[in-house]
């Protein structure tokens, strides 16, 4: 059995716990609001203007307003999930994945006669999917420089495609080797406005991945570990490859085990932990910013090559600088979507704090040499010669420390500010698992 084959396989289950289930529909419902929050950013609105002309048909509801289809759906609203990097990280992928799941799966729904549960069903296919997939590349794909969003996205969530359109389980295989000829994206383009456009190229190509599978089209069963394959090719660590065995075995959902993140804080998740035990530290001792004489920050490799701007000179770039990130929640307790406006960059680049940041990056011995992923440091030393050190192994939203209702409910409302009776749809968005359609999600598309 080829891996590909094992995965769609795999796929067609469905998931009956109800932790599971609970935890994909925050999931869904945090990337409706990032999606939201994105739909008038200047990489969204790009990608409406070059593509979505009034009139060119379809019935898949676009973000920005009107209908196209399915395949620019997919690329429009996932382009607005990702642009204000907003979104969850999904470390087995390597991925931003809800960025992309969603929108793909609700470009082939229809929102009269898919239930909530059929959408819950195909996240989790393609959320487990994208783990399977980024197994056998490991992390070295990613230290490589390829963007796993677009890469690794691409491909699980063809078998989420698939799967809302029920398709069989050779047809679920031909739609993933299908999106393996889609792949791309560099992390290169991060800080730039074609970044975002990753996550919704990728949504498209799992969308068209899908439709020609469904139509007949075939492509190489073992294009994922067979020669000149995406294993090959795409910075595969050459110690793992998949099993099999592993991929059909009956273990529980990723989403229980490794989770899907989402971001308190709307920038970088590279940024994450630092800014996290930042704030701890601060809550614990009671200082300030003007307190604050330096701040060196330890990050692991990828992460040092993810935040390439020191001195950012617009919104994009702030997101990707750990000088911004850090000098903004010392100033004010917090990040919130207003730090990243082109007129809150103008205003705030220039604050002494950031020359005051650091930051350095683990060796690639030291990350080679630790069985698990090595914890984020932070180290202030105040202008009274205290010095004040926390690291953090996870940052707030992952599973070891999820996210409280509260947070979800404040994210949503954040997002969403602008769209009537925002509450009331979060409000009834609680019990989308048991939403006979999914009318209620009209509104977030006016």
């Amino acid at each position: 059995m080829t891996v590909a084959s094992a995965i769609a396989e795999a796929s067609i289950r469905t998931v009956a716990s109800a932790n599971a289930r609970r935890l994909a529909q925050n999931a869904i419902i945090d990337t409706l609001a990032c999606m939201v929050a994105g739909r008038t950013d200047q990489s969204t609105c790009s990608v409406r203007d070059a593509f979505a002309r009034p009139g060119s048909g379809g019935e898949a509801l676009l973000v920005t307003g009107g209908k196209s289809s399915p395949m620019l759906a997919g690329l429009i609203n996932g382009t607005a999930a990702h642009a204000l990097d907003y979104d969850d990280n999904f470390l087995p992928g390597m991925s931003h994945a809800s960025a992309v799941l969603v929108p793909a799966i609700l470009a082939l729904a229809d929102l009269e006669k898919t239930s909530g549960s059929q959408l819950i069903d195909a996240f989790l296919a393609g959320l487990q999917a994208q783990a399977h997939v980024g197994d056998g590349v490991g992390q070295a794909h990613y230290t490589a420089g390829w963007h796993g969003t677009s890469t690794i996205g691409s491909i699980g969530t063809a078998v989420a495609t698939a799967r809302i359109l029920g398709l069989s389980v050779e047809a679920t295989a031909h739609a993933l080797t299908i999106a393996v000829s889609f792949a791309s994206g560099t992390k290169g383009q991060f800080g730039t406005l074609i970044k975002p456009f990753h996550a919704g190229m990728a949504a498209r190509n799992a969308v068209e991945a899908a439709l020609l599978a469904r139509a007949g089209m075939q492509a190489r069963h073992d294009i994922l570990e067979g020669e000149q394959g995406f294993r090959e090719l795409f910075a595969g660590d050459p110690q793992i490859n998949w099993q099999t065995q592993d991929i059909l075995a009956p273990t529980a959902h990723i989403i229980e085990t490794a989770g899907v993140m989402p971001k308190r804080h709307p920038c970088c998740g590279s940024t994450h932990m630092i800014i996290d035990a930042l704030l701890d530290l601060a809550h614990e001792h009671d200082f300030v910013a003007d307190d604050v004489k330096t701040v060196d920050t330890l990050v692991g490799i990828a992460n040092y090559r993810n935040l390439a701007y020191p001195a950012p000179v617009d919104q994009m770039q702030a997101r990707f600088s750990m000088q911004y990130c850090v000098a903004r929640a010392l100033r004010q307790g917090y990040l919130g979507l207003s730090d990243f406006t082109p007129e809150a960059v103008r205003t705030f680049a220039g604050d002494h704090l950031l020359g005051a940041v650091t930051m350095q990056s683990y060796s690639l011995d030291d990350e080679c040499a630790s069985p698990q992923k090595l914890p984020h440091v932070v180290t202030i030393t105040l202008r009274n010669g205290q010095v004040l050190q926390r690291s953090r192994q996870f940052a707030v939203g992952t599973n070891q420390q999820p996210f409280s209702e509260a947070d979800r409910s404040r994210k949503f409302r954040d997002c969403c500010d602008g769209i009537e009776n925002a509450s009331e749809i979060y409000g009834n968005l609680q019990d989308l698992d048991t939403a006979g359609n999914l009318k209620i999600l009209r509104p977030l598309f006016r």
